[in-house]
């Protein structure tokens, strides 16, 4: 099964953050249909924004360059983040480095081989931006961010690991982002992206399930089964 280590946290501000802890290798970026994240064989969270009536993707969803619901041209299939410039959390496989990149279409991302990576589109966290990170993710046409619903979100540290987070607590995007920085990686976080949120967010591991509304989500961040 998939090498993780899975961790509960509550923050100061009430928040409880359902975490799995893993290396960026381990991620495979997942189109999953009319389906949710608990009923898959696959551990993992849901991914970005979609589409409930047609199951397209309007983030930025792709492995190695070949998005997870189609082609580069078919609208819907992971290749670009729809209508505007989002947040795109990028694992460049050769470099062995992190990035969260603005970007509309997979075409402008920069890595170093078109055949070695995965980016997962999202909502900027700008964790190392407190006073800026609001208007950014207003830009990015983050949805119901002063709103209490549950959250999902991707962030990583200095030493390339990887949290896949969770909350099942009704919060804010800005009480989210105030648990990862004081409960997760131990001040050692550079970025991260929120992801979609509400009944989307969803959760599978050995240790926890997370159902959010049960919805169908049709994409996911999974870990590999080996």
């Amino acid at each position: 099964m998939a090498n993780y280590t899975y961790a509960a946290y509550t923050a100061s501000n009430g928040v409880k953050l359902h975490t799995i802890k893993t290396s960026p290798n381990n991620i495979w970026i997942n189109y999953i249909g009319a389906s949710n994240v608990p009923s898959q064989s696959y551990y993992g969270v849901n991914g970005g924004y979609f589409d409930p009536d047609t199951g397209n993707l309007l983030q930025i969803a792709l492995n190695n360059d070949k998005p997870v619901n189609g082609t580069k041209n078919d609208y819907g299939s992971g290749y670009e983040n729809v209508k505007v410039a989002r947040g795109t959390l990028v694992w460049d496989a050769t470099e062995s480095q992190f990035s969260v990149q603005i970007v509309k279409s997979a075409a402008d991302l920069h890595v170093i081989k078109r055949t070695r990576y995965w980016a997962q589109g999202g909502i900027s966290m700008s964790l190392n931006s407190d006073s800026t990170w609001a208007s950014q993710a207003d830009k990015e046409n983050m949805q119901n961010r002063t709103g209490n619903a549950f959250r999902t979100g991707l962030v990583y540290n200095n030493t390339n690991n990887i949290w896949l987070i969770v909350t099942d607590v009704k919060c804010t995007a800005a009480e989210f982002r105030t648990a990862i920085k004081e409960k997760v990686g131990s001040g050692t976080l550079v970025n991260g992206i929120f992801l979609d949120g509400s009944g989307s967010s969803q959760m599978k591991c050995k240790e926890k399930k997370v159902y959010g509304d049960e919805r169908e989500v049709y994409q996911m961040v999974a870990l590999r089964n080996e």
